[in-house]
């Protein structure tokens, strides 16, 4: 059973600056609510309430955010203010929090190395809060969930994407098992349209098997002089079995400023309890 969920949100944000010189970007909201707060709301409707950040410098706001804050408490307490906090309130009673940092901004799969001091040898999720998604009935994390129980391995979730955009994700292909899982026997970071193997771009969730952190020790760095999670993944796929699962839902790049304002506008209408 996966307990754990790992957040790597050590990044700068710089396509939100100057919005995210001095807060990170994890806590830009989406109407009332950070976008790190949907992140793990998803992850423990998923059951996955042993939650791990991998921080870095001037983050401190997600640890504050995921904590009780007295002094405000006291000013609100009696009012209907306090209506506000309920949510906030309640993922903290039902979550555990944990931080490590990422010193130096050497990729994603370094992030998620990091992340073994507070994940240990577990399967466990991952979760890019840039990616903010709505699941068809149950949320993205929770499909994935059951995807593993079922397959116990890897499973990185995917959606098609225009082919002008295939530079901006890692792609897969493979052997189709369904029309939403397919078993992955190619994986490309970023490539260039006429370079990509297929539109299927990876999107921030993932489940994955502890034996990643062995991999991705002793991966190089590809892309930009990063450690690439593709890269690692690739080597899994080799190895064993990695899948690409096509999810039910919707899902908003809210690290573009473009797909937080689609977000943005989409929660109004949507999903906002004061809309008129």
């Amino acid at each position: 059973m996966i307990k754990k969920c790992l957040f790597p949100v050590a990044g700068y944000g710089t396509r939100f600056l100057p919005a995210t010189k001095a807060m990170p970007k994890e806590i830009l909201p989406i109407l009332d609510k950070p976008l790190v707060q949907y992140a793990v709301e998803e992850a423990a409707e998923a059951g996955l309430c042993d939650v791990g950040f991998v921080t870095g410098r001037g983050k401190r706001a997600i640890e504050d955010h995921f904590d009780t804050s007295y002094e405000l408490e006291h000013q609100i307490a009696g009012t209907g203010k306090e209506k506000a906090l309920e949510g906030i309130r309640a993922l903290i009673e039902q979550c555990t929090f944990s931080y490590t940092r990422q010193t130096t901004m050497r990729g994603l799969g370094d992030a998620i190395l990091k992340g073994e001091a507070v994940i240990g040898d577990e399967p466990f999720g991952v979760v890019l809060a840039d990616d903010l998604c709505i699941g068809d009935g149950r949320g993205v994390l929770a499909q994935m969930v059951g995807l593993y129980n079922q397959y116990r391995c890897s499973i990185v979730a995917i959606e098609e994407v225009p082919p002008d955009q295939t530079s901006s994700y890692g792609v897969i292909d493979g052997e189709k098992i369904s029309d939403q899982l397919v078993r992955v026997t190619n994986m490309v970071e970023k490539p260039a349209p006429e370079d990509a193997p297929t539109n299927l771009a990876i999107i921030g969730r993932y489940i994955l098997t502890p034996d990643i952190f062995d991999i991705l020790r002793s991966t190089e760095p590809g892309k930009n002089g990063e450690v690439q999670i593709t890269d690692a993944l690739m080597e899994q796929a080799s190895q064993g079995c990695v899948m690409a699962y096509k999810f039910s839902g919707r899902r908003f790049d809210c690290g573009s400023v473009s797909g937080y304002v689609e977000a943005t506008n989409y929660f109004y209408e949507n999903l906002f309890d004061e809309h008129p």
